[in-house]
C-alpha cells in the first residue's frame, strides 16, 4: 500500500523503505537500554541520508500508515527538578512522563533513568489512555520505586502536570535488527497557557544502537551532521516556551531548530481525545 502525507510532504521517506509490521519490529530487540545520539536535521540534509539506509533498514507500518502521531505529557515538580538537576551537575537524573501512541491505541507510563556510559535507560508500564493527563497512584508508585532501585535512594518529587509534546514520528529498524532510528517533525510545545509549533522542515533524528556508532550515524556524520550533546524534547520546550530561566546548555539546539526567540502563543492545542 502507497501512503503518502500530504501535511507533512514526506511520500520521498515514507514510501520509500521496506516494511515491517509491529509484530515483527518486537520480536527484535526492544532496546530499552540503548546508547542514543540525537541530530537536527534540515530537510534537504535528510534527503541525502535516506538514500544510504534502503537496503538495510524497514519501515514500521500500522495498517499502512507510517507517519504515527504521539502525546506526551511531563511531569515535574514545582522547582522543575527534572529540567535542573542537568545543570548542576546531578547525574542521576530523571523523566517522568505519559506516552500515548495514537495510531497504536497504547498507552504508556515512562521512567527514565541514566545507566553507566551515559546510556539512557527507558522503563515503562501500561498506562490507561483516558488517564494519560494524569498519574494514577500506580503510576507514582511506579515511577517511586523505578527511581528508588536505580539509584538507591528515595525519590522525593511531587510530580505534576508541566509540559506537553506532540509530534509525528516515523520508526526505521535495521534488518539485522541492532540498530533503531526514529525521525520526528512537526514538533509543539504547549504549557499551561503557551505553545509553540517548531513545523515540518525540520526532523529531530534519534539513532538508537549498542555503542552509538552505528549505520545511520555514520551516515548522517558523512552529511556533515553531528549529535546536539542536548536535545532533550523536554527540556527544549521549557525554554522555548519561557516557562525556565536557565537555558545556556540546550542554546545550541534551540538555534538549530530556529525557536530562539520566537515568539510564543496563548493558543493551545489539547491531549487528542480517547475513542
Amino acid at each position: 500500500m502507497t501512503v503518502h502525507n500530504p501535511d507533512l510532504g514526506t511520500a520521498w521517506l515514507l514510501d520509500s523503505f521496506d516494511l515491517i509490521s509491529l509484530d515483527d519490529l518486537n520480536l527484535k530487540a526492544e532496546m530499552m537500554s540503548r546508547i542514543d545520539n540525537k541530530y537536527i536535521v534540515g530537510r534537504a540534509a535528510l534527503q541525502q541520508v535516506i538514500p544510504h539506509l534502503l537496503d538495510r533498514f524497514d519501515i514500521l507500518d500500522i495498517g499502512g500508515k507510517r507517519a504515527f502521531a504521539y502525546d506526551t505529557r511531563y511531569f515535574d515538580d514545582a522547582q522543575h527538578s527534572a529540567y535542573y538537576e542537568p545543570h548542576q551537575g546531578i547525574r542521576k537524573g530523571f523523566k517522568v512522563r505519559t506516552r500515548r501512541y495514537l495510531d497504536a491505541g497504547l498507552c504508556y507510563l515512562e521512567v527514565k533513568v541514566k545507566g553507566q556510559r551515559g546510556m539512557t535507560m527507558k522503563n515503562r508500564i501500561a498506562h490507561d489512555p483516558a488517564a494519560s493527563g494524569r498519574l494514577t497512584p500506580e503510576a507514582r508508585e511506579y515511577a517511586q520505586s523505578t527511581y528508588a532501585e536505580h539509584y538507591g535512594k528515595p525519590f522525593r518529587y511531587d510530580l505534576q502536570w508541566t509540559l506537553d509534546v506532540r509530534y509525528k514520528r516515523v520508526t526505521l529498524v535495521a534488518k539485522d535488527g541492532g540498530e533503531r532510528m526514529t525521525i520526528d517533525t512537526d514538533l509543539r510545545f504547549r504549557s499551561a497557557d503557551k505553545s509553540l509549533s517548531v513545523g515540518t522542515d525540520m526532523f529531530i533524528i534519534e539513532t538508537k544502537s549498542d555503542l552509538g556508532r552505528g549505520y545511520a550515524d555514520i551516515c548522517l556524520r558523512q552529511q556533515h551532521e553531528r549529535p546536539m550533546a542536548k536535545c532533550s524534547k523536554y527540556c527544549i520546550g521549557m525554554a522555548s516556551l519561557g516557562e525556565v530561566s536557565r537555558f545556556n546548555l540546550f542554546l545550541p539546539t534551540m538555534r538549530k531548530l530556529s525557536v530562539v526567540g520566537r515568539d510564543v502563543v496563548n493558543e493551545r492545542f489539547e491531549l487528542a481525545a480517547v475513542a
